[in-house]
Parts: C-alpha cells; structure tokens; sequence
C-alpha cells in the first residue's frame, strides 16, 4: 500500500523534469511511497487527471552492491517487452541523472489488481486458486519464449555459461562469508553443510541441465505478479532488478520452491509454508503439472490451445535432455543459494550488522537448508530420480479436474 514518505524526494525538481521529458503525464502530482519491502524505493504518482503511475528509484548513499538496484536494467527490460505477449507495466521514461531527485529512476503505469504475498494464495476457491497459478506458470513460460535479438536484448546477459558462472560466484561468496568471524566470540561463521560435496556437485558441467540461455526474471515468484481484479489473469510482472539472459530453469525452480521447502521443519528454516504440503490446500497443482504445462508453452510446436494442465509430461520427445532430473538438479541447486543467502544473513549477524530477530532466524536456516540441498543433490544422482516435481512435495489432494 501506498503511504507516508519516508524517503522524501524532490518532488518540484520530478514535476519539472516530467513537464519536459513526458508531457503526456500531467502535474502536478500527489506523492506516496509504497510501503511494502523492495530494495528500490517506489512511489505512486496521481495526477491531477486521476491517472497513476509508479516511480522506482535507485536508494540514497553508497550502494553495497554494484548487481543490485539497477532500475536502468528494469526500465530496459520492461520497455522491450512491450511489443510481446509478455504482460508488463507500460514503460514511460528513464532518467539516469541523479542531480534531478538523487539518485537514477524510472518511470512505468500503475497495475491496478491484485498482490498476493502468500503464495499459497487463500481465502480464494480452489478452482480459481488453480486458476491463477496456472496463469503465472503460462506468463512464464511466455518470458522464456521471447528471443532477446528480436527485442533488442542480445546483449542483456552472456548467453551461454550461466550456471557455471553461478557456481564459481557463490562459491567466492561462501568461502568470504565462512571467514567472518563474531565481534564478541570471534567464532568464524564457518561453511555450510557438505559444502565442499555441494560445490563439486554443482560444478561438474556433465551434471549440469544443458546449457541454454533465455531471458530470465531472476526472482519470478507469485508476489512479484500483479493478478486482474476479477479474473485469474496476470496482467504484469514487477521487480524485474535480477533480470539477465539466463538458464530458465532458474526461474521455474524459484516458482516451485515452496513446494520443497514444505517438507522442512518451520521452526528451523524459512520460507516454509505448510499449506504446499500434499493435501493440505485443495486447487493447487502438483508440481509435475506446474512443469507440465511450462514445457508446454515453453515448447513452440504446442498450439496454445492446448496448453493446460491436463498434458502429461510423457510428452516428451525421445532424444531430448531429462527434463526431471533437470529440474531437480535445478531445485537443489536453488535450495543451497537460499542456503548461502542465509549464510550471508549470519556474517552480517556476525558483524553485527544485522541484530534483529528475524535476522537471526534467517543466519540458523543456512544448515537445514544446506542439508536439504544435499538431500537433494543425492536424488539426482540416483538412477531415475523424478525432478519436475519434488516427488511428494506437492498437493497430491488438489488433483481433481475442478
């Protein structure tokens, strides 16, 4: 929701420079900033017209991270898309001059429809629950589609390479973070579970999923999708600061993880929600029809008329590399960059740059998370192990035709 600003722009300086650059918004505008997490500030504009719009900005200060905050990648992106079958905001202008409100921004409409932060998406009928995710799992496969050249984006990212450069950046990462020792015990935060097993793993490229590369998201998840009001029908993607040309399966992997993460304890990990357990929440697909379908799409000899849940992942063309154990390959892989993720939450615990309780939750999921990922690196490795769907991770009980 939009609300008080407590990171206060310039707002004259904005009318301006819009009265010069984009005059097709009026001013002068009414200001508030979103106030729910990103790591951009975003503000909604209103317009003496009643129109909205949505300002992202680059944070005040010295930025920690020289990958993170790049509006000017999202305003790239977004714009680009727009000639697709891709649902995105409509992208207005960009302004890389910081003397104008401090720091770079841009410009996109207002998606008036709905946001929903758990993914498990209750107080909705099963059938439209099913519905939605459905949807999602089209305008995903949709994304993968879309050739970067015929959009101007061939040189977004490397188009080749990504998880090997995956590999060789979190392991960097891991073994910075293991060293950070505690201010007062001076304990070293020390490495994750089996990470030497974990990396060898990852990094042997005959493991790997074949290499491909595609435009990617980087955190394609339900809360980062606006929904129309009534129908269940994406009408954008948002928070696009992690997009690159990428291996899709990073995306599909990132959609599924509350279906894996369902199985762990929620009183020593995170990002455990209990309603993806089987059963446990009616119009859910099962993660094997989630991969179902986004092969489907993803796949241009399938007519989009026949791109629903009902396919069956036999499908599969002989010949062609296991999407299963692809996909599981691609789980765990995501499984211990959580794992890392928390590791990183604990050397700043560590620094005591991070203090809060919630801190300190996320730096004790770094093991069981770790442990995971090895659990599931050993199914991959297993002969016939069944990825595209995390086994008996999914809702087994909303399987019915609705």
């Amino acid at each position: 929701m939009a609300g008080r600003v407590r990171q206060p722009i310039n707002v004259r300086a904005l009318e301006a420079w819009i009265a010069k650059s984009v005059p097709e918004i009026e001013v002068p505008l009414d200001v508030k900033q979103f106030g729910f997490g990103q790591s951009n500030p975003t503000y909604q504009l209103t317009s003496p017209d009643g129109r909205r719009y949505v300002l992202r900005k680059k944070p005040p200060g010295a930025l920690v991270s020289k990958t993170a905050h790049k509006v000017e990648r999202e305003y790239r992106i977004i714009a680009a898309l727009a000639a697709t079958d891709v649902p995105v905001p409509k992208a207005y202008c960009l302004c890389e001059d910081p003397s104008v409100i401090g720091t770079p921004f841009y410009i996109m409409s207002f998606l008036d429809g709905r946001i929903f932060e758990d993914p498990v998406i209750p107080n909705l009928l099963p059938d439209e629950r099913r519905a939605i995710w459905a949807d999602a799992i089209r305008v995903l496969a949709k994304l993968h589609r879309v050739d970067p050249r015929a959009v101007g984006l061939e040189a977004f990212g490397k188009p080749s390479g990504f998880y090997t450069r995956q590999v060789a950046t979190w392991r960097t990462i891991c073994d910075a973070q293991a060293s950070v020792r505690d201010v007062e015990t001076h304990e070293p935060v020390g490495s994750l579970p089996h990470f030497a097993d974990l990396m060898d793993f990852f990094a042997d490229e005959a493991q790997q999923p074949v290499d491909r590369g595609t435009l990617i998201h980087g955190d394609f998840k339900i809360d980062n999708l606006v929904f129309h009001k009534t129908e269940p029908l994406v009408i954008g993607i948002l928070d696009w600061e992690m997009s690159t040309i990428g291996h899709p399966l990073s995306d599909l992997s990132n959609l599924l993880t509350p279906y894996f993460t369902a199985r762990l304890d929620p009183s020593r990990s995170i990002s455990v929600h209990t309603g993806f357990r089987p059963r446990a929440t009616r119009g859910l697909p099962t993660p094997e029809e989630i991969s179902t379908l986004y092969f489907s799409v993803v796949d241009p000899r399938t007519p989009a008329s026949q791109s629903s849940l009902e396919l069956s992942l036999t499908r599969q063309t002989p010949g062609e590399p296991d999407r299963r154990r692809e996909l599981q390959w691609a789980q765990a892989f995501n499984i211990f960059r959580l794992a890392a993720i928390c590791q990183g939450i604990a050397a700043r615990h560590a620094g005591r740059q991070a203090s809060s309780e919630q801190a300190r939750r996320y730096a004790d999921s770094r093991a069981p998370l770790a442990e995971f990922a090895w659990e599931l690196v050993q199914s991959t490795r297993a002969a016939g192990a069944g990825g595209g769907g995390g086994g008996d991770s999914g809702s087994r009980g909303s399987n019915s035709r609705l």
